[in-house]
C-alpha cells in the first residue's frame, strides 16, 4: 500500500511556523508541509541541520530556522514575527513542542511544576497570542494534545494536565477567532514511534502492550500524524475548528 500523502493546493505558499520541528513529530512536520510547497520556519533547542538536509535532499528550500527555547516568551514572539516578516506572512501555526517525561506527583515541586506547564501549555498559548496578529483570515492553528489527556495515565500528572488544558483552550480559541476565520484545531496523538520513544520507553514488552489495546496493529509513525496536520491546515478542512482529532490506531 502506497504511504504517499495526498496533495493540497492550498497549502502551496502558505507560510508555516511550527515549534519542536527538529525531530520526531516536528521534523516530520516540517518535511511534509515543505513537499506541498509550503514556506516552512521552526523554531526548537534541537539542531536543525539535520532536518533542513531531508528538505533540500527532497529538493525544496531550507526551512526558516532558529535555536531557542520556547518557554523565552519573548524569544519566541520574536521567532514568529521575524518568520512572518522573512516569509511575508504567517497563514498557520503549529503548537507541537512538548515534554513528555515521566515524573512522580510526590517528588515535583513548584518549580518543576511550573517548567512542565511553560513547555507544554503556556507556550503554546503565547505562540497563539503571537500568531493571531499576523495571521490573515483563512489561517489555521493547530495545536497538539494527546490522548493521555484522555486516558489519564498514571507517571506523568503535569503533562496530562496540561494536554487536557490544550483541549480547552483549542475550543476557546476556536470561538473567539471563529468570526476572523480563523480555525483552531487539536490532535490527540497515540503512541507515535519516534527515536524518543524508541530510546526511552517503546520496548518490546511495552509495544506488545499497546499492540493488544488498538484495534490497528501497526504502528503509528510520525508521517501518519504530519498527514493529519497537511489536511487541518488545508482549505480541505475549512469548515473543521474546535475539534480535538484522534489520531491512535483505535486505542480509544
Amino acid at each position: 500500500m502506497s504511504r504517499e500523502p495526498a496533495t493540497y493546493p492550498s497549502l502551496a505558499g502558505r507560510r508555516v511556523f511550527i515549534t519542536g520541528g527538529a525531530t520526531g513529530i516536528g521534523a516530520a512536520l516540517v518535511t511534509a508541509f515543505a513537499a506541498q510547497g509550503a514556506v516552512v520556519g521552526h523554531v526548537d533547542l534541537a539542531d536543525g541541520a539535520a532536518v533542513a538536509r531531508m528538505v533540500t535532499a527532497a529538493g525544496q528550500p531550507a526551512p526558516w530556522f532558529r535555536a531557542l527555547d520556547v518557554t523565552d516568551t519573548a524569544a519566541l514572539q520574536a521567532a514568529i514575527a521575524d518568520f512572518a516578516a522573512h516569509a511575508g506572512g504567517l497563514d498557520v501555526l503549529i503548537n507541537n513542542v512538548a515534554n513528555d517525561s515521566r515524573h512522580d506527583p510526590l517528588a515535583v515541586d513548584e518549580a518543576r511544576w511550573r517548567s512542565l506547564m511553560a513547555v507544554n501549555l503556556d507556550c503554546g498559548f503565547f505562540a497563539t497570542q503571537a500568531a493571531i496578529r499576523l495571521m490573515p483570515a483563512g489561517g489555521s492553528i493547530i495545536n497538539f494534545s494527546s490522548i493521555n489527556a484522555l486516558l489519564g495515565p498514571a507517571g506523568m500528572p503535569a503533562y496530562v494536565a496540561a494536554k487536557s488544558a490544550i483541549v480547552g483552550l483549542t475550543k476557546a480559541l476556536a470561538r473567539q477567532y471563529g468570526p476572523d476565520a480563523i480555525r483552531v484545531n487539536a490532535i490527540l496523538p497515540g503512541w507515535v514511534v519516534t527515536q524518543r520513544q524508541l530510546d526511552l520507553w517503546l520496548t518490546p514488552e511495552a509495544e506488545a502492550e499497546w499492540m493488544k489495546q488498538v484495534a490497528l496493529k501497526q504502528r503509528i509513525l510520525p508521517e501518519d500524524v504530519a498527514n493529519l496536520a497537511l489536511f487541518l491546515a488545508s482549505d480541505d478542512s475549512r469548515m473543521i475548528t474546535g475539534q480535538s482529532v484522534v489520531i491512535d490506531g483505535g486505542r480509544v
